[in-house]
């Protein structure tokens, strides 16, 4: 945010130095010139530990986790949709499941990224482990992998008794 604000700057100084001097030229205060120091790759990557226990808690908070922008009920993109209706079509139980919203809480929204070293959201985690975003669980979707997953860490909904019976 900051290097967009110095760059909108910069631009308009350029703009002004680029039109003909029909007018008196607006002196632009020395600051405006520094450019920003660069921040170290440590510094740009640095969550707060606020941040992080609060993510470390909400991984932990059920089995099946998915930081998405909007609800389960209401998903605000298309890729949160998406996993959604991966997670209702591989028959994810909703007592294993727990999901948050990140258009709710900016700190989430940038503070995942980092927690999971992953740009994009939505992100799905099983039993504390990272999975993926969308595009990793189309695929696995695809190629049965994410239904074996499921079926090992058990957190698909259990079959009926009656159903039960028949399968035997």
């Amino acid at each position: 945010m900051f290097s967009r604000s110095v760059a909108s700057v910069s631009r308009s100084l350029l703009r002004q130095a680029a039109r003909p001097a029909a007018r008196p030229a607006v002196r632009a205060p020395l600051s405006a010139f520094r450019m920003p120091v660069p921040l170290t790759p440590f510094q740009m990557r640095l969550l707060s530990d606020a941040t992080r226990g609060a993510i470390d808690k909400a991984v932990a908070s059920a089995p099946v986790v998915l930081f998405m922008k909007g609800t389960p009920e209401t998903p605000q993109c298309g890729f949160s949709r998406a996993v959604i209706q991966i997670l209702g079509i591989q028959g994810v139980s909703p007592d294993k499941f727990a999901a948050f919203n990140v258009l709710e809480d900016p700190e989430l929204r940038e503070g995942i990224k980092e927690y999971s070293d992953w740009p994009t959201i939505p992100q799905l985690y099983l039993n504390k482990e990272f999975v993926g975003g969308c595009d990793i669980l189309v695929s696995m979707h695809q190629n049965g992998d994410l239904a074996k997953l499921f079926d090992e860490n058990k957190v698909l909904v259990e079959a009926e008794e009656g159903d039960k019976k028949e399968q035997q």
